[in-house]
């Protein structure tokens, strides 16, 4: 659910990451090659939100159109369904769901999709990662799903972490919103976590070398008192030797103003300062925050990120540096946890500047899942 800013950044010098709207497209069809949206993914009804994706083979020659998206919905017990697209997001069928056959005596949420870019703990380069907050009246679990067949089927393949009823309240013990990379040889798993007694809540991870078996929890952020309550972690490498961590920050029961860290290693933001986010005019964008980054922009790129509170999005082309950030319109409606995915790279669909956004409402409003490409510039 303030921090020293510009010597932050400079002690991290660089001197020293339902239905479906049309069927896929033909094979004669052209690459998806520039900004189109909003377009709807599926339209299910009312409480659909978190939409996440995953663009699968995205370092293959000449690039990727294949998308895979999923989201939440309150009022539909039973798992996630699965959509995909092979025309870059322009249209989208359904395609399978998270766990097959549903699961009706549990609610479903916060997705994350996530591909492994390299073999690991027994599954191939390629595979499909989902995890996932699996939750009824007396616990909430965090779960982790693979593919192996381009997320057409699924199995479980462990429980990370295990908290208690899905109660927000501080003094409550659920655990929230896995967000997942792959760094060296482990796989982390970053949740928010009220299960600490000194902390209404805080934001941690645990890693894994077999994707069944997870260390212990890490601290990444905690609140300056006991009723501040960071929340909803989103990570990306902004270079070979740094990454940034976003969350939002509870202040109280309405204000979630968005923070940042900074660090050389993506399992150690916990010593890191919290750095706040204004744009240029001081504003400060809240709630449910995203973050990713694009190789293009300038020689050190576009930090990229979301937030419940805006339509535009915020961008920084400063690895990070809190004096730098600026806003980017688009056609692209806010949605609660909106989600980016950077398309530069190798390749005739990974022109400078484009990213695909997927969406769904804002926090407690209605909208379909919808999907786009934006460009930064």
């Amino acid at each position: 659910m303030l921090g020293t800013g510009g010597a932050a950044v400079a002690a991290l010098s660089l001197g020293n990451t339902a239905s479906a709207a049309a069927a896929p497209a033909g094979p004669g069809r052209p690459p998806a090659k520039d900004t189109f949206g909003p377009v709807t993914v599926t339209d299910p009804g009312s409480g659909a939100s978190y939409a996440r994706a995953v663009r699968l083979g995205a370092d293959r020659p000449g690039g990727s159109q294949t998308l895979l998206a999923t989201f939440q919905q309150f009022s539909s017990p039973g798992g996630f369904q699965i959509f995909r697209s092979d025309d870059g997001g322009r249209t989208w069928r359904p395609w399978s769901s998270v766990p097959a056959g549903g699961d009706p005596g549990k609610i479903w949420l916060q997705p994350f999709l996530y591909e492994l870019p390299r073999a690991f703990a027994g599954l191939p380069k390629g595979a499909v990662l989902c995890a996932a907050n699996s939750l009824d009246s007396t616990s909430t679990r965090i779960v982790l799903y693979a593919s192996v067949d381009r997320g057409l089927t699924w199995t479980l393949l462990s429980t990370v972490a295990v908290g208690g009823p899905p109660n927000p309240e501080n003094g409550n013990t659920p655990v929230w919103e896995p967000f997942l990379l792959l760094h060296r040889d482990r796989l982390v798993c970053y949740y928010s976590d009220q299960r600490d007694p000194a902390y209404g809540q805080k934001l941690a991870h645990q890693t894994s070398r077999d994707l069944r078996h997870w260390g212990p929890v890490v601290d990444d952020a905690v609140g300056e008192e006991y009723s501040r309550r960071p929340g909803m972690i989103t990570v990306a490498q902004v270079h070979d030797s740094l990454w940034i961590m976003t969350y939002e920050y509870g202040v109280s029961d309405t204000y979630y103003p968005v923070r940042y860290k900074l660090a050389r290693d993506p399992e150690a933001f916990g010593p890191a300062p919290a750095l706040e986010l204004l744009d240029q005019d001081g504003y400060a964008p809240s709630a449910a925050p995203t973050v990713a980054w694009s190789d293009s922009g300038g020689p050190m790129g576009t930090i990229v990120l979301s937030a419940n509170s805006d339509a535009d999005f915020f961008v920084n082309r400063a690895l990070g540096d809190p004096a730098a950030w600026t806003r980017v319109s688009s056609a692209m409606p806010r949605g609660y946890s909106r989600f980016t995915i950077p398309l530069s790279g190798p390749g005739p669909w990974g022109r400078p500047g484009l990213v695909f956004v997927v969406t769904g409402a804002p926090y407690a409003e209605d909208a379909p899942i919808q999907a786009g490409v934006i460009r930064l510039d």
